[in-house]
């Protein structure tokens, strides 16, 4: 068979895959916290018809030999853990780290899991949860009587109640930094899991061990760039349409051979 067909196939369905990433980080250009993809990709094995160095008849040393490359494959597809722009909102339990870092969240099953969607709010019992309800961890419970929440650069949360003129300590915000961010799992709802890539969270209050700090009354808006993902979605097409006429060429070489008359 036409090595160039298998080629260019494989090529075709590596830029279908980027195009699949470029489509994601579009999607969520409006979503709080949200990391940018890329893919990257590798080339495949390549088929040695002669090595280089070998001795040809007269005695002589070939400088090169001849291999062919068999196509391109996926290797990753990595988050881009840049700073977002932060947007002011002015909501008291709104938070955003200027720098590394990420909240963390207690899910339903005791695990762990890791945001930069700083949105948060309080349930009916008063415990400051996210936006699907998962609770801040270590927690904290903000009394039924208060008047107003502040939050320090440093995680220091605070509170005012009924009757009361000083501030009233109630917790603190604990951040937690992973040596290798883009080896953490994706989970959807702004949430990313440990995996062993990713190596144990190291935690401390925001500002400290190589952690960002605290904006209460700001959100932390996506990495995304429109005009750069556009810029590669059109050099992505390209490519694609490039190797979809690599296999136009190759049946083409194919029907000539299969037409050759004795």
């Amino acid at each position: 068979m036409n090595r160039a067909l298998s080629i260019a196939a494989s090529g075709m369905q590596a830029q279908q895959l980027n195009v699949d990433v470029i489509s994601n980080n579009i999607a969520n250009l409006n979503t709080t916290g949200f990391k940018r993809g890329r893919a990257d990709f590798q080339d495949l094995i390549y088929q040695t018809l002669r090595p280089a160095g070998v001795t040809a008849a007269e005695g002589s040393q070939t400088p090169t030999g001849i291999e062919v490359g068999l196509g391109t494959m996926p290797v990753s597809t990595q988050k881009i853990f840049i700073q977002g722009s932060l947007q002011q909102t002015e909501n008291t339990l709104d938070m955003a780290i200027e720098g590394n870092g990420f909240f963390q969240v207690l899910l339903p099953n005791g695990d762990k899991a890791y945001t930069r969607d700083g949105s948060f709010t309080v349930d009916k019992d008063g415990k400051v949860v996210n936006s699907q309800g998962y609770p801040l961890e270590p927690a904290i419970t903000v009394p039924s009587d208060t008047l107003s929440v502040s939050v320090s650069t440093d995680g220091i949360v605070s509170v005012i109640q009924e009757g009361q003129v000083e501030a009233t300590e109630i917790g603190a915000i604990e951040l937690a930094r992973f040596v290798n961010s883009a080896g953490l799992s994706s989970r959807g709802r702004n949430l990313f899991m440990e995996t062993d890539a990713s190596g144990a969270p190291i935690t401390a209050a925001p500002g400290e061990e190589g952690l960002g700090t605290i904006a209460q009354g700001y959100l932390e808006g996506s990495n995304v760039s429109v005009v750069d993902e556009m810029v590669k979605m059109i050099a992505a097409q390209r490519a694609y349409e490039t190797n979809s006429k690599a296999v136009h060429a190759a049946d083409e070489m194919l029907e000539v051979a299969n037409n050759l008359k004795r």
